[in-house]
């Protein structure tokens, strides 16, 4: 099975229960994605290494045990196949550089949209997907190493249906500091849900607008667009 098809187990590392819940919600919703475990502390996150061999960990900074900077270099020695994605507050920048240097494919500063964490878990499968090639180019190894190239999502056309206009009223019933459910926008522009919830993919879609997740006690996420 390709790095493409494959199911990615993951281990979650907060010290906050909320925290790795959330994030937990969040994988399920990921294609190609598994929680295979989560850890409140740095011991138990190396126990939970070595038990379940996972193949990505998100990884808090601050844990009520030891840092979770110390847990990256341990795991870079013990477990080197495991990949990192440090989900953090801290900003400072030394934490910042000895993760890079430590070995952490990237590195998300906490609060953050959920479809930042998808850019990096889709970066994650390729670059898993790029090492499982028999032989890469070098335009290849420089979207593994973060170099070169740009991360623009190309323009989409307009997908048939959907109308130029109503596209840009919807763009501007959106802003960049209130995020608006498909209800929401459909009210403001005069539309059926199912119409603005088509427009706002088709936002997303091009960059335009940016989704997140809402979390509720049941049920699915509601999603809540706004200008990038």
């Amino acid at each position: 099975m390709s790095s493409e098809q494959a199911e990615f187990g993951v281990l979650v590392v907060d010290d906050d229960f909320m925290v790795a819940r959330i994030h937990c919600r969040f994988l399920q919703t990921q294609n190609g994605f598994r929680v295979d475990g989560v850890a409140s502390t740095g011991i138990d996150a190396l126990a939970k290494l070595a038990e379940l061999s996972p193949d990505l960990m998100l990884l808090d900074v601050h844990l009520p045990d030891m840092s979770g900077l110390e847990v990256l270099r341990i795991a870079r020695q013990e477990h080197p196949r495991v990949d990192v994605i440090v989900v953090t507050a801290e900003r400072d920048l030394d934490a910042v550089r000895e993760a890079w240097q430590g070995g952490a494919m990237s590195y998300l500063v906490k609060p953050f949209e959920y479809t930042a964490l998808a850019e990096k878990l889709a970066h994650f499968r390729k670059a898993r997907a790029l090492l499982d090639t028999a032989e890469v180019d070098q335009g290849a190894i420089d979207q593994l190493f973060g170099v070169g190239g740009s991360t623009t999502r190309p323009r989409a056309d307009l997908p048939k249906g959907l109308s130029r206009e109503t596209a840009d009223l919807v763009r501007r019933s959106l802003s960049a500091d209130e995020a608006l459910s498909a209800t929401e926008c459909a009210e403001r522009v005069g539309i059926s849900r199912v119409s603005a919830r088509r427009y706002l993919e088709y936002l997303e879609q091009t960059g335009v607008a940016q989704v997140r997740l809402k979390y509720g006690k049941t049920g699915r996420p509601e999603r809540l667009y706004r200008l990038v």
